[in-house]
């Protein structure tokens, strides 16, 4: 079982940043793609941006591209999404996830990803 935990959201004007970050703990080994999904208000689910664990290969909605980066610490066991140039239509709850599958799709589907954090909300005005 993993469980984590994300961190950083909060309110930011249009063209500013934020640094989301999500702690794994727990059966950490069974996991081979993390990802940051996020929804907002009377939207479905998007995966904006996805990482292989163990070759750290990278995905991007092309909604977030050239904007976000995602990034690993893994002897922190921690996955980060850097914002930047943020718009109010990024506005929505982050969500962090964890993947045990041998591969998963692009863009990243929730289906795919059976352990999720509580959510982040990140705010733009």
């Amino acid at each position: 079982h993993v469980q984590l935990v994300e961190s950083g959201g909060g309110s930011v004007q249009a063209g500013g940043s934020l640094r989301l970050s999500c702690a794994a703990s727990g059966h950490t080994y069974n996991y081979n793609f993390m990802a940051w999904f996020r929804q907002a208000p009377g939207k479905e689910h998007e995966g904006v941006a996805a990482i292989s664990t163990d070759y750290g290969s990278t995905y991007y909605a092309d909604s977030v591209k050239g904007r976000f980066t995602i990034s690993q610490d893994i002897a922190k066991r921690t996955v980060y999404l850097q914002m930047n140039s943020l718009k109010p239509e990024d506005t929505a709850m982050y969500y962090c996830a964890a993947s045990s599958f041998s591969y998963i799709r692009a863009p990243p589907q929730r289906g795919d990803f059976g352990y999720w954090g509580q959510g982040t909300q990140v705010t733009v005005s």
